[in-house]
């Protein structure tokens, strides 16, 4: 099973991973972690890092095309190799691509997430969305020493939030694969969001835990 959590920066992405990565090494589930991007293409590597700085690196297909190319390197080199192992949890994939091309090329979401879903080796079986509010994970980005990345700021950061909300639909739309929507505003939420991708983990590998 492949799972994708999903959000503005500061919305507990990286707390809720390390927490279903502690978890599950407790509890015997064979969780493995892959990031975002593969790297794996120079060509589509440098349009990335340009995208990640907040340049629109050309026009939006041209940019939309090296995403493509990234991903299905990356759900042929890294994500099948370690789905043959058991569950894999993503920190960012596919919703968060097409948010950022979105954003920097002022084109409809929906079409970016209709083009990367294409990859279906890429597709995860399920996307947690972090929908905590944009002032909360700005406080949170606020204690962090390094450096803020263009999407960092409140108003980029909002209107990112309203485009992961539009990309999800369109996800579900495109797959019919569900998005679970939750904040990660405090423990309790944090405690939920664990338990419940801990049991879909479980669901789908049920023989991944030592005897």
């Amino acid at each position: 099973m492949l799972l994708a959590l999903e959000g503005i920066a500061g919305a507990g992405k990286s707390t809720l991973r390390d927490r279903l990565l502690a978890t599950a090494a407790r509890d015997s589930v064979h969780l493995r972690h892959v990031g975002q991007f593969s790297w794996l293409s120079l060509e589509a590597t440098r349009t990335i890092i340009g995208l990640r700085a907040g340049h629109p690196a050309g026009s939006g297909g041209r940019a939309a095309a090296a995403a493509r190319r990234d991903l299905e390197l990356h759900a042929r080199h890294n994500l099948a190799p370690a789905l043959s192992l058991g569950p894999v949890v993503a920190d960012r994939l596919t919703l968060s691509t097409a948010c950022l091309l979105a954003l920097l090329h002022d084109r409809p979401v929906a079409d970016y997430v209709q083009q990367l879903a294409e990859i279906t080796a890429a597709r995860a079986e399920l996307t947690v969305l972090l929908t905590t509010e944009p002032e909360l994970c700005q406080a949170r980005l606020s204690k962090r020493p390094t450096r803020r990345r263009f999407a960092e700021g409140l108003s980029t950061a909002a209107r990112l939030a309203g485009l992961y909300e539009l990309a999800a639909n369109a996800w579900t739309e495109v797959t019919g694969l569900s998005v679970l929507r939750h904040p990660c505003a405090n423990e309790a939420d944090l405690h939920l969001l664990a338990a419940v991708c801990l049991d879909r983990l479980r669901e789908s590998a049920p023989n991944t835990a030592r005897v």
